[in-house]
């Protein structure tokens, strides 16, 4: 269990590391939430890759299956996420921390709070073996 969880700290890691920092070249084109959002959706897909074949191992053919309840188990993290980010900047802005610098910290604080969560549902829900 600790050996899975170590490996899904990495492959988490990797997949917020694709989520904050795609932020940063959405946030050139786009408004923060929906900046937030697409790259949530980037490190979703990044995780969903890395937890099916390093973390849990996943195989057989209900790829499609793990998908949809890995992205119902994400749906409910990116509204956290969202939230967090946009409490976060209000309350970071508040204080008269620049635009920039309030945006970056609060992202980073809504991508990081949903890990315990998103490792026990994923190991008991996404990518639970279903026997037939």
């Amino acid at each position: 269990m600790l050996k899975q969880l170590g490996k899904f700290l990495l492959a988490g890691g990797a997949a917020a590391g694709v989520n904050y920092g795609s932020r940063f070249l959405f946030s050139i084109w786009l408004p923060f939430v929906v900046a937030v959002t697409l790259a949530y959706l980037c490190g979703m897909l990044a995780a969903f890759i890395g937890m099916r074949r390093y973390v849990f191992a996943a195989s057989g053919p209900d790829v499609a299956g793990q998908a949809r309840r890995f992205t119902l188990v994400n749906m409910a993290a990116v509204v956290q996420t969202i939230a967090l980010s946009m409490l976060m900047r209000f309350l970071l802005s508040s204080q008269g921390l620049a635009a920039q610098r309030s945006e970056a910290i609060a992202h980073l604080v809504g991508v990081l709070v949903p890990v315990a969560s998103s490792f026990f549902f994923h190991k008991t829900f996404s990518f639970k073996e279903r026997h037939q």
